[in-house]
């Protein structure tokens, strides 16, 4: 029997580990299609050469290349899409990855289909000096700015006056450059409806603000269908913007939960994105009862994979492989170890260079002494906090903890006491 082969952007060995745990893995070879170092963090990305680079690995192939899969945001989450159809691939259109992608783009077709989750929004150019006095009328106190292409909370600011957009403007007229000319390179790709073609790579989105109980949809389209097969729980810090923690299963109610996939298919279907993965996020404002939609991405989770596997037995990696090689996902929920899992973020506030991280025969110890505890430190000893890439606009993230247990209070409980036991030692910043 023929071995399959499955290329994986940026594969390293954390996400390797979940590709080899899935159901049909012993039948699949995983490659590494470009290092992570070229396609993340980066002050520029030079979106040609990528696409050239990758096409030259596959085409250098020996054997059959059966599947592309990815977990990593921009730029490769477009990418994908092209380099499927160029070698006969499934995968979504690259429309209708871009209509997501682009956060101007996505909620204009959201307004069209599902208006009442749909905050107010209006786009700008962040060099016009002229443009906040449009949004207090279009938009109106308080909102949220941000480019039409990022990622996570980068270059995110919430604008309660005058003052915070000015603060806020100067930070993204700095850093937008990083996004706008590759991204306006794959919005050439295609044809953009009339009134969304003067909103390129350059220009931001302001939003009204939207709040509530953050939840996250994990899915997929196959053959026409939308399916959801997991619903996770975003934890937030008191700023309301930094993430604390991911915990699955979520505890929204039932009926919500039902909302937020029925939101999902009908915005999903009316693009038409198909034979891809995506997650969903969401506020549920509790008090009005209300869903509001807040972003569609274009890939799974890698925050998630590992808190499926210790509920469900299998990473959402085996949703991503099997959509890859056409087939339809059986996802199977609850064979797991643990009964709740949660990633936790590990976070301080304020600059500050780093002394000293755990080094990992300590992260080790702590592992075996938290059981269904995984730990990933993000600092190297000697750097600067602010010299991390893509971190919130509020806070530094030291270390990354994934945690399984027997309910919530469990892992919070595993947390603090993992929290405790790492020794990291933060000095003033030069």
């Amino acid at each position: 029997m023929a071995n399959t082969n499955v290329f994986v952007f940026g594969l390293n060995e954390f996400n390797r580990r979940k590709l080899e745990n899935i159901r049909g893995s012993e039948s699949i070879t995983f490659h590494k299609l470009l290092d992570r170092s070229e396609l993340t963090e980066r002050m520029h990305y030079p979106i040609q050469e990528i696409l050239d680079h990758a096409r030259q690995r596959l085409r250098a192939f020996s054997g059959s290349v059966d599947g592309i899969i990815h977990y990593i945001d921009f730029p490769v989450s477009t990418i994908v899409p092209i380099l499927a159809r160029e070698f006969g691939l499934p995968s979504a259109s690259l429309e209708a990855v871009l209509t997501c992608e682009h956060k101007y783009w996505a909620r204009v077709e959201q307004a069209k289909v599902t208006p009442k989750s749909t905050p107010p929004f209006a786009a700008f150019d962040p060099f016009d000096d002229q443009a906040l006095q449009r949004l207090e009328q279009e938009v109106g106190y308080p909102f949220w700015i941000k480019p039409v292409k990022s990622f996570s909370s980068y270059l995110g600011f919430r604008v309660d006056r005058p003052e915070d957009f000015h603060a806020g403007i100067r930070r993204i007229r700095a850093e937008i450059s990083r996004f706008r000319e590759p991204f306006d390179y794959l919005l050439d790709q295609v044809e953009l409806p009339p009134d969304v073609a003067g909103v390129g790579g350059g220009h931001c989105i302001a939003e009204g603000i939207i709040d509530g109980h953050q939840v996250t949809l994990e899915g997929y389209g196959f053959n026409g269908n939308i399916h959801v097969y997991g619903a996770i729980d975003s934890k937030r810090h008191a700023n309301r913007s930094t993430f604390g923690r991911y915990q699955y299963p979520s505890a929204l109610p039932t009926r919500v939960l039902e909302g937020m996939e029925a939101i999902t298919r009908r915005f999903l279907s009316h693009i038409g994105y198909d034979n891809m993965p995506f997650n969903v996020e969401f506020f549920w404002d509790a008090e009005r009862d209300r869903i509001w939609l807040l972003e569609v991405n274009t890939r799974i989770s890698e925050s998630h994979c590992d808190l499926f596997e210790k509920v469900d037995g299998t990473s959402s990696h085996e949703v991503a492989v099997d959509l890859a090689l056409g087939r339809e996902p059986r996802f199977i929920k609850g064979d797991g170890a643990y009964p709740v899992a949660g990633k936790f973020f590990l976070r301080t506030y304020g600059d500050a260079r780093v002394e000293r991280i755990p080094d990992e025969a300590e992260i080790r110890r702590v592992e075996r002494q938290v059981p269904g505890t995984t730990i990933q430190v993000q600092v190297e000893e000697g750097g600067r906090l602010s010299a991390l890439m893509d971190q919130d606009s509020y806070s530094f993230c030291l270390a990354l903890v994934f945690i399984g247990g027997r309910d919530e209070d469990d892992i919070v409980a595993k947390f603090h006491q993992v929290e405790n036991a790492l020794d990291f030692r933060l000095g003033q910043a030069a």
